[in-house]
């Protein structure tokens, strides 16, 4: 009996929409795309519901007939190639034909679409790729698709997709990807009925300008300069920071023959072209955009199409990292030495003075490399236990208790304990010398209380006299509302403002004399760099971004009952060694290391 079958159409449009359409911003992706494909001078995105119930695309591009209306849904049918070899001369941004049939197969779709010569247009309708009706219409020149209810009937994908809040988040950035490259055509992006973009035509720097700008601040694209290098190879042309104005948040933008992608080898190339003028917790900005010709790329990779393999990604990387620097040193942000060059500055040597021959004692059996660890295990401290016994594991208890009980062994009380360079405490122990981070070990007392606030809705609230004002982009609005209910567990009282602004009216107790606005700044940028899917994740980020701006500063002096309570305090923790994150709290000084030394 054969057991080999054909799988229906719309099960393998299925099966292919979960490649191509992983949740509403890739079907966003894949809708203006084709817009843009057919010449379209202005593009509407509306959203309800971060595109669980309607995802609508609306352009002025150039239509289709009746029949292309009918074949656009097949799988396979593609106006963009012909034939094998045009995969190497792409100049659109779609071609495999599998966005359209992958949609409807899983999405209630219905479309309108006029070409200018055209009397009347097409209305077709397609429900889970069974066509439910086509027949004339009276619309305008362009198309209209509204894509409702996606994954009605694939209940699985539905249900795994995110918050509606962080698949807005999704959506935004997907418009970016192409709205930045893009910037001769207008776009409109509204979510629910409100308009959350409304992007005019433009050059690149005012698109960069209207989507990441804020008009209460400094012009965005003041702080950065452009690159412009032309070779027979590639063009590179786009804007980087300047190194005084990089921060921890960062924008970095790669796009190739109108088309956004990823590409860490390039990015490695401006890392190194920043090498020595960023401190290793800040990265640069940038939007580079590359052309080259379509046959030294290949697209064809993946089906997002981000990934973009180069035919001379070597030399192209050179010609970056050169670009970058010459843009920096053109602008003297990065000044370069000339050692050939005479000196303007003349420095009379003084006279030698006869200087007796030093004498070095050498001790023969030094070894340099031969200290404590694991690869040395004879040099590891003897009976290091006993520096921690007493230390035992106890129960969170209300950090706001003043007397918390600790082992008598590690006497926080009465034990010798002094501050040393505003960073570290130390305090003698049996044995030894506990060296604690003060700084970190702020930041695990705080971090503990922040998440028991969160966990039972009792943050202290500290009311302000004047309220601070929070201005955020699109993208940063969208997180903020998404986190509201767990700032105010906290202890923040926000109130919007505008579309782009909060009031900040109270903050929480722990925060004494600290402007608020960084900190929240901080927390958004903290949460969406280190990435939060869940509430529990994005709680545990809020309480240690929150943590980490409310700690001692570095070079806090502290006197002697501030420092038994800190360390206290960080005793009473399950886990008092590393921070949340990983990062060394504690470290022992042996009786035997400090008596080698000597």
């Amino acid at each position: 009996m054969d057991i080999i079958h054909l799988l229906p159409d719309s099960v393998a449009n299925q099966i292919a929409a979960g490649e191509v359409i992983q949740r509403p911003a890739s079907c966003l992706k894949e809708l203006v795309e084709n817009s843009l494909d057919a010449g379209a001078s202005r593009v509407q995105v509306i959203v309800r519901d971060a595109g669980r119930t309607l995802l609508q695309v609306i352009d002025n591009g150039m239509g289709m007939s009746e029949m292309d209306a009918r074949l656009a849904f097949e799988r396979h049918a593609t106006s963009k190639i012909r034939e094998a070899q045009d995969l190497f001369s792409l100049r659109t941004m779609g071609f495999r034909g599998e966005a359209l049939a992958s949609i409807c197969a899983v999405a209630q779709v219905e479309m309108t679409t006029r070409r200018a010569e055209d009397e009347t247009g097409t209305l077709i309708e397609i429900h889970g790729s069974d066509v439910v009706r086509q027949e004339p219409c009276s619309c305008p020149v362009g198309t209209n698709i509204k894509v409702s209810n996606l994954f009605f009937n694939v209940p699985v994908r539905r249900k795994f997709l995110k918050t509606d809040q962080t698949e807005l988040r999704n959506l935004l950035t997907e418009f970016y990807h192409i709205v930045l490259v893009y910037p001769k055509v207008s776009f409109t992006f509204v979510h629910n009925d409100e308009i959350l973009l409304e992007l005019p035509a433009g050059t690149e720097k005012q698109r960069i300008e209207a989507v990441f700008g804020n008009p209460k601040k400094n012009v965005y694209t003041s702080a950065f300069v452009d690159v412009n290098t032309e070779t027979e190879l590639v063009s590179i042309r786009g804007f980087v920071i300047k190194p005084e104005n990089a921060t921890k948040k960062c924008e970095q933008y790669f796009f190739v023959n109108g088309r956004y992608m990823r590409h860490p080898y390039f990015l490695k190339a401006v890392q190194t072209a920043y090498s020595g003028m960023l401190t290793a917790d800040y990265q640069p900005s940038f939007f580079i955009y590359f052309t080259v010709e379509p046959e030294a790329i290949d697209v064809n990779i993946h089906p997002t199409k981000t990934e973009i393999k180069f035919a001379d990604e070597q030399a192209i990387f050179q010609i970056l990292m050169a670009s970058v620097r010459e843009a920096l040193g053109k602008f003297t942000l990065a000044p370069t030495l000339d050692f050939d060059a005479p000196s303007s500055i003349d420095i009379p040597l003084p006279t030698r003075q006869p200087v007796a021959a030093p004498h070095v004692t050498v001790d023969p059996t030094y070894n340099p490399f031969h200290t404590r660890g694991a690869i040395y295990p004879d040099r590891t401290p003897k009976n290091w236990e006993s520096l921690y016994e007493g230390i035992q594991k106890s129960e969170v208890r209300t950090l706001n208790t003043p007397n918390i009980p600790i082992d008598q062994n590690i006497p926080i009380e009465s034990a010798p304990i002094w501050q040393y360079g505003g960073k570290y405490i130390f305090l003698a122990v049996e044995n030894g010398l506990m060296l604690i981070n003060q700084h970190r070990a702020h930041t695990a007392v705080l971090y503990a209380q922040f998440l028991e606030q969160l966990e039972h809705t009792q943050g202290a609230m500290q009311q302000l006299l004047f309220p601070e004002v929070l201005p955020l982009n699109s993208d940063e609005m969208a997180l903020l509302v998404q986190l509201l209910p767990d700032l105010k567990a906290i202890g923040f009282d926000l109130e919007q403002l505008s579309p782009d602004s909060y009031a900040i009216q109270a903050i929480p107790s722990q925060m004494t004399n600290q402007s608020a606005v960084p900190v929240l700044q901080h927390i958004l940028q903290q949460v969406r760099e280190r990435g939060a899917d869940t509430q529990r994740e994005w709680r545990e980020q809020i309480a240690l971004a929150l943590a980490e701006q409310s700690a001692i500063p570095y070079g806090k002096i502290l006197n002697e009952p501030e420092m038994r309570d800190l360390v206290t305090r960080l005793m009473a923790l399950p886990q008092y060694r590393r921070t949340s994150d990983g990062k060394a709290i504690v470290s022992i000084l042996s009786d035997e290391e400090i008596n080698k030394r000597f």
